[in-house]
């Protein structure tokens, strides 16, 4: 009898072992499931990412200035150009100069402004009449900061190599000349000195 009494007890924790280690593999199983599914998520997820961005218009457009090329050029036109664009960047855009271009009239390594003009003469040829060689010469005798040249800024009162040298090196380094007053920014320049060039430049 005591036997037959121990054998009830004995299955039904036999039995009680068995499920629990059955759920244990079966969540196990699903968890490997899940981790395998996050895994293959995680790879496929770089790629949606990339195709959202190309499919929005979240990238900013660099700024742009359109500029006028004439003269010994091979493609006289407006060209549209990223800004920090250089004198040599337009003429390039333009096809490149003709063999009879007078370069040393140009300023190849200027810093381009939005609006001007540039005039590549050919050599040995005066200047057109009212027309902005790129040197930064108006007709009219006054200089433009954001386009003049070194030689044009020392034909200024009081602007020396060094001086013309310096609002150049100003100019590139932090954009166009937003308006007179901002020469006072250059080194070397204060209120006097600009006073006598008020009449005689612009931007």
């Amino acid at each position: 009898m005591p036997e037959d009494s121990e054998t009830p007890q004995v299955r039904p924790r036999a039995r009680l072992k068995l499920s629990v280690g059955a759920a244990v593999v079966l969540g196990l199983v699903v968890l490997s499931g899940a981790v395998g599914l996050g895994i293959l998520r995680g790879q496929t997820a770089p790629s949606q990412v990339v195709d959202t961005t190309d499919a929005g218009s979240a990238t900013v457009a660099p700024a742009e200035v359109y500029v006028h090329v004439l003269g010994q050029v091979a493609r006289p036109g407006l060209y549209l150009l990223e800004q920090g664009s250089r004198v040599a960047d337009a003429l390039a855009a333009a096809g490149g100069t003709l063999d009879d271009a007078d370069l040393q009239a140009v300023n190849l390594a200027r810093l381009l402004s939005d609006g001007e003009q540039i005039v590549v003469p050919q050599i040995g040829a005066a200047p057109a009449p009212g027309a902005a060689s790129g040197a930064g010469a108006a007709e009219d005798g006054v200089i433009d900061l954001n386009s003049a040249d070194q030689a044009a800024l020392e034909t200024l009162p009081r602007i020396g190599p060094a001086l013309a040298e310096r609002i150049i090196q100003w100019r590139d380094d932090n954009g166009r000349f937003a308006s007179v007053d901002d020469l006072l920014a250059v080194p070397g320049i204060g209120e006097k000195l600009l006073a006598g060039l008020r009449d005689k430049v612009r931007v």
